[in-house]
């Protein structure tokens, strides 16, 4: 078998390496509530302990980014980059800032009959 033949992957492929294997096996990070609006940055660009996916979160947040922005950034599962961005952050070389909750009651009737009512006209 020639060495053309036995390279049965190319670079379309992806990453070789599932997302279970960069975060250790942890699907989720309790410890801090992310969500997908949610404000990060880096309080360092480099730090030489970190695995390569863990670098790159910390080269793309050079400037408040969201969530959702790292992750397409880093070509990550959104899942996966809360993670290893919950580490960053309680390793101290990230912030981070929630969205302010603006209100905490449901809108009225009223309110919800009006918006209604408006669509209906369109």
């Amino acid at each position: 078998m020639t060495a053309d033949q036995e390279a049965w992957f190319d670079d379309a492929a992806g990453p070789l390496v599932r997302p279970y294997a960069v975060t250790g096996g942890r699907t989720r990070s309790d410890t801090i509530g992310l969500d997908l609006i949610t404000l990060v940055v880096a309080v360092r660009e480099h730090a030489d302990h970190l695995e390569p996916e863990s670098l790159r979160i910390l080269q793309v947040s050079q400037k408040p980014i969201s969530v959702v922005e790292v992750a397409a950034a880093v070509n990550l599962p959104l899942q996966v980059v809360k993670v290893l961005l919950s580490d960053l952050i309680t390793q101290n070389l990230m912030i981070y800032r929630s969205a302010m909750q603006t209100t905490t009651q449901a809108p009225s009737p009223h309110v919800l009959q009006a918006v209604l009512d408006g669509i209906r006209k369109l």
